[in-house]
Formats: C-alpha cells, sequence, structure tokens
C-alpha cells in the first residue's frame, strides 16, 4: 500500500539567482517562502548559485542553503545545472527530499532521472522562454503591417524554442507555477501543457520590510537636480534598443514642453553606449542620467526620487520586481499592457498600461503627471492597497503547500489521505 503524504515535506528550491524584492534586506523572494514553508515544520533545502554572504553553506531562519559558485570545491567550476544536480544527488542519498521546486531551469537534470531517484519536480513558467514572446508581443504597432510581422515574428520565436528546448523541460515536469492567468492559457494552448498540472502562486513579498520611506534629499543634491524637478525613473537590461529608442522619444516630447523634468534610467548592459549614444544624439544629455548597475540597496532610493516609476519591458513572463515595490511605496508606475503587471494594474486606477510602441501616448501621460492635472496621491495609495491584497505571504505559503501535496499525489508515489468524518456532527 501506498504511504500517505507525509506531514513534513523535505523539500529542494533551486535557483540560480534570488530576485530581489524587499531591498531593505538581502533577502529575495525565495526567501520568504523557504521561511514560511520552514516555520510550518517542512525541511527545506536551497541551492543556488552565490551568497550576498560569500558563503558556501549558510543556515538562516530554518532553511539550509548551498550557493555552489562560493568558494573553491570543485562544484564552483561547473555549470550551474550539473553542480546542482550532483550536490542535490548527494543530499539526496543522505536523507530524500520529497519534491524538487525548480525556480529556472537549472533542476532539468534531476527531473530527467526523477523516477530512478524517486521524487518530484515542478518548475516556475520562468523555467520555459516563454518571457521572449511577450518582449516580442511588446514591441506591437497599431498598423496592419506591425501586427503581421509581429505575428510572424511570435510563431517563429515559440517553434524555435519549443523545439529546442521547452518541450523537453515540460514533459519532465511533474507541475508548473504560473503567477497569472495569462501564462496559464498560453501553457495550455500552445504549449500543450495540462491545464490540471498548472499551479496558480503569485509570490509574495514580506510587506513589514515595504513601510512606506521618504525621498532621499542627499541622492537628490548628489545628482544635482533642483528642487522642483518632475523626475521619471525607469529600469532597463539594455538588451533591446528599440525599447528605449522609444522612450527616449516619449521623453523628448516633454523634455521640450517641461524644461524642469528629468529621467533617470538605472541598470547596465550590452546596449549601454548605444543607448547613450541615442541620448546625446537626441540632445539630452542634460536631462538624462544614466546610473549604470546599482546595488539593490540603493535602487528603493531612486524609486522613491521620482515622480513617476515606467518599466515597459515585457521580457518576463513573472511580476518585475520593481514595479511591485514601488506600488508598495506609492509610486504612480506606468508598465507595458501585454506585461504581466497588466494582470496587477486596473489602467487608470492604481497605475497606467501602455503599449511600449505608442511613443505619443507615452509622453502626454507624462505631461499629465508633471503638469500636476493628475490624482497622483489617490492613485499611489490603491496601487500599495494592491499590493497588500495580492501578495499576501501567509496565503502564498498555503498554496504552494496545497500544490505541492497535490504534485505528490498525482505522481502516484503517495496516497492522499482521506478528510476525516466527523461522526457526531453527521449523525446530528
Amino acid at each position: 500500500m501506498k504511504p500517505p503524504i507525509p506531514s513534513s515535506l523535505k523539500i529542494c528550491l533551486i535557483g540560480r539567482h534570488f530576485q530581489i524584492l524587499s531591498r531593505s534586506t538581502d533577502h529575495g523572494f525565495l526567501w520568504p517562502i523557504a521561511k514560511g514553508l520552514a516555520r510550518q515544520g517542512h525541511e527545506v533545502t536551497v541551492l543556488s548559485t552565490r551568497s550576498p554572504l560569500g558563503k558556501f553553506h549558510v543556515e538562516r531562519d530554518g532553511v539550509t542553503a548551498y550557493y555552489l559558485k562560493e568558494g573553491s570545491q570543485g562544484l564552483a567550476r561547473m555549470e550551474f545545472s550539473e553542480a546542482a544536480f550532483r550536490k542535490f544527488s548527494e543530499l539526496h542519498q543522505k536523507n530524500p527530499f520529497h519534491i524538487v521546486h525548480s525556480l529556472d531551469s537549472s533542476g532539468i537534470k534531476i527531473a530527467k532521472q526523477k523516477k530512478s531517484l524517486k521524487v518530484a519536480v515542478a518548475y516556475d513558467v520562468e523555467a520555459t522562454q516563454m518571457s521572449q514572446l511577450f518582449s516580442i508581443l511588446g514591441m506591437s504597432g497599431e498598423s496592419v503591417g506591425s501586427l503581421l510581422t509581429t505575428a510572424f515574428a511570435v510563431v517563429y520565436k515559440f517553434l524555435t524554442t519549443y523545439l529546442g528546448g521547452d518541450r523537453g523541460l515540460l514533459l519532465s515536469a511533474d507541475g508548473v507555477f504560473v503567477t497569472h492567468p495569462q501564462q496559464r492559457l498560453l501553457l495550455e494552448r500552445y504549449y500543450l501543457y495540462p491545464d490540471f498540472h498548472t499551479y496558480t502562486v503569485p509570490y509574495g513579498i514580506e510587506l513589514g520590510d515595504l513601510t512606506p520611506k521618504e525621498k532621499s534629499i542627499e541622492l537628490r543634491r548628489r545628482l544635482n537636480l533642483p528642487e522642483n524637478a518632475h523626475i521619471a525613473v525607469t529600469i532597463s537590461d539594455m538588451t533591446q534598443l528599440l525599447e528605449m529608442k522609444n522612450l527616449l522619444a516619449a521623453f523628448e516630447k516633454v523634455a521640450i514642453k517641461k524644461p524642469n523634468s528629468y529621467l533617470i534610467i538605472i541598470g547596465n548592459g550590452p546596449l549601454f553606449k548605444d543607448i547613450e549614444f541615442e541620448i546625446l544624439n537626441r540632445a539630452l544629455g542634460n536631462r538624462v542620467l544614466m546610473t549604470k548597475a546599482l546595488k539593490e540597496s540603493e535602487i528603493l532610493d531612486y524609486i522613491l526620487l521620482g515622480d513617476v516609476f515606467m518599466n515597459m519591458s515585457s521580457r518576463t513572463t513573472g511580476f518585475e520586481p520593481s514595479m511591485i515595490e514601488a506600488m508598495a511605496q506609492k509610486k504612480l508606475i506606468i508598465g507595458s499592457e501585454v506585461s504581466p503587471i497588466s494582470n496587477v494594474v486596473e489602467d487608470g486606477v492604481d497605475g497606467f498600461l501602455l503599449r511600449p510602441a505608442d511613443i505619443d501616448s507615452l509622453s502626454n501621460l507624462l505631461m499629465e503627471i508633471f503638469s500636476g492635472t493628475l490624482p497622483v496621491d489617490e492613485i499611489g495609495e490603491k496601487a500599495r492597497q494592491k499590493v497588500i491584497e495580492l501578495f499576501d505571504t501567509q496565503k502564498m505559503i498555503k498554496a504552494l503547500l496545497d500544490a505541492y501535496k497535490q504534485i505528490l499525489s498525482n505522481t502516484g508515489m503517495f496516497r492522499t489521505p482521506r478528510p476525516s468524518i466527523n461522526l457526531a456532527s453527521s449523525q446530528a
């Protein structure tokens, strides 16, 4: 007879990076998950690449973490998926895990041997290359030619990424986690992944760390920005030139009419010099500030400094951390209507959604914001309330545990315990 699903699960979380959501700590979104699971009596082990502390082995908040690219051990010289497989195998032999939750494709080698290892494997949807489809959709214009070109590009990219790796990855999965309905629909309709193996869990943040904070006067002075300046802040990985060209074209129109307006671009990337050239070519050199890469702890100060925070990128299938944090800080935000943030923001109510290629609408919206014709405080307050309601850590932990148990039940390795019947109440 199959054993019941254990009340205390042994869980292995794998991911190359910890996306930082709460920058007032050195935690990422993985820590609230891991810590919450550990608090409920589950054994949680994390395998990742590098530690903020530079240590190979860390035990914290009831969680055991191994950072495989730290130190001089042999694992540091391996490709991460191979190193994760070897470390997992070592730990699994001593104390077998029940489930592996891979936040990216790093767990693929474990998944391919899950039957012999007798372990269930689930992925986050970020393990697939679905984000590339969102990126292409975000650059679509309104003309018939642009729509046809975009449709062709999406089909081509889907076929190459699906046949080139996503199909094999999904076949090895016992479950896939998504954060919003758009991802779920794409998985079922285009990736042919069964909906009953898909679980929606919007990863939460520890809102206690996101209490409203004040703007940094020191930072404004350091950047030599006047007190009456209107500031727009954006963040970019600088891998898409067209995306930044559209944003700069929109801001240029604003800068002509509003001499006290400034744009701060946070980030670094392969196209940094090209974007810098575009800024100089538009004679915006004294109105656009490029910070290059910042420490995670510094980014929040720049978000707070701005009147509006923008991220028009569509290259992630999950919630962009800086947007969520800006909303929690009551900032007016502008996002892409084809990005996952569109599943959170109600356009015109708690933020704004635009098509990234719509230069005129973006410039007009920035003009309205800088002119003070919009109820910025009211929109910002609604944005914070939306984040508090949606990203409830306790609800997220419960949803995640329920999903783990359902995945284990579906593998056939365990039986799901029947609910107990209260005889007294049934007789009554």
